[in-house]
């Protein structure tokens, strides 16, 4: 019971995207049932101004079956013929309206989330069934959202009824005098009215929903230090992250190599595919590495040598041998002193002779 009374207060930091998906498998989702709502209504209202026209297409054969009803057999071939005229007649008229409010159903859903199949709801947890769970759910933020939403709804939804109806009291009181099509055109017009003025105002209490229910969504995903470090420590395995890790390490150990380029005193080449930058000054034990690379790597290397006047020697054997024996910030290994000693006392003179040429 002691996970049952942790306080969420010390989870501080925003959900990684592995807690996220994790949250989504379990088919834990931000949902507002208004936005289901809301496209429901919507959908009606859609449905009843496009297809109201479209119960002509029944009300034939239903007057011709009340009329007639004495000319029809009623043995089993007959029986079953009349009802598959009736059926049709049925699909013809309600199915396309039947259709535009599953897709209206169906919409409200995607467009809060991607379509969860999950069966997480359905296991058994004694969270469903504790007092405590049970008092915070009636008692919680949520209960008095969903009350403030209520009244609002009621207040509004009487307000919005009032308004339409209200100046049509005459008309309502004048119905019984109409016939029956006069009467279906009437009450069509005021529920389109009705409906309309519903479908704005719930799009209002839509929208706050949805936000207030991914906010409490976002905040039941939060993680403690803890919960961090544990899932930090998991995801070291995945390979992929691995993969990640040494990318951005190469990225920046790359980045730096080529920032210590233009420190470099000598770069040997092969002269194409490998490039090695040695750096040394009086006082030094040894030349240091301060770069190397192959292909376009040793491409780069070479280009900012001759932007920074960095002489580039040619030693296919040396340049080969240092890129495999010495990495990047080590001194050169001691069987190379002497290869190397004659490629830097080689610069150095070719640096003085320069120095010491009239201008």
């Amino acid at each position: 019971m002691a996970d049952d009374n942790d306080d969420s207060s010390d989870k501080t930091e925003d959900p990684t995207q592995k807690r996220l998906d994790e949250a989504l498998e379990r088919g834990d989702v931000a949902k507002s049932q208004e936005v289901n709502t809301w496209f429901l209504i919507a959908g009606a209202t859609l449905v009843l101004s496009s297809f109201s026209g479209s119960i002509g297409s029944i009300e034939v054969p239903l007057r011709n079956l009340i009329a007639n009803s004495w000319m029809f057999h009623t043995d089993g071939p007959s029986l079953l013929a009349l009802a598959g005229k009736l059926e049709y007649a049925l699909i013809a008229a309600l199915g396309m309206p039947l259709l535009m409010l599953v897709i209206s159903a169906i919409a409200g859903n995607m467009l809060q989330h991607r379509l969860v199949w999950s069966g997480e709801s359905l296991k058994p947890s004694l969270s469903k069934i504790s007092p405590a769970a049970g008092a915070k759910r009636v008692f919680g933020k949520q209960a008095a959202a969903n009350f403030a939403k209520g009244i609002f709804k009621v207040v509004a939804l009487g307000s919005v009824m009032t308004m339409i109806l209200w100046p049509e009291r005459l008309r309502l009181e004048s119905m019984l005098q109409l016939g029956p099509a006069a009467m279906l055109g009437l009450i069509t017009s005021l529920t389109l009215k009705l409906l309309g003025a519903v479908v704005a105002m719930l799009a209002a209490v839509a929208i706050a929903d949805y936000f207030f229910q991914y906010r409490q969504w976002y905040e039941r995903q939060k993680m403690s230090l803890q919960e961090m470090k544990q899932e930090f420590k998991q995801s070291e395995g995945d390979p992929h992250i691995k993969a990640r890790i040494r990318q951005l390490r190469q990225a920046r150990m790359k980045k730096r190599m080529m920032a210590s380029v233009p420190k470099a005193s000598v770069i040997i080449t092969n002269p194409t595919h490998y490039a090695v930058a040695l750096s040394y000054e009086r006082g030094m034990s040894a030349p240091i590495c301060v770069a190397k690379g192959t292909d376009l790597i040793a491409l780069k290397i070479r280009e900012i040598a001759r932007e920074h006047d960095i002489p580039i020697v040619e030693n296919v054997p040396l340049a080969r041998a240092l890129h495999a024996a010495v990495e990047v910030d080590e001194e050169i290994p001691v069987e190379h002193y002497h290869a190397v000693a004659e490629v830097i006392g080689y610069v150095m003179g070719l640096k003085r002779g320069l120095s010491g040429r009239p201008a």
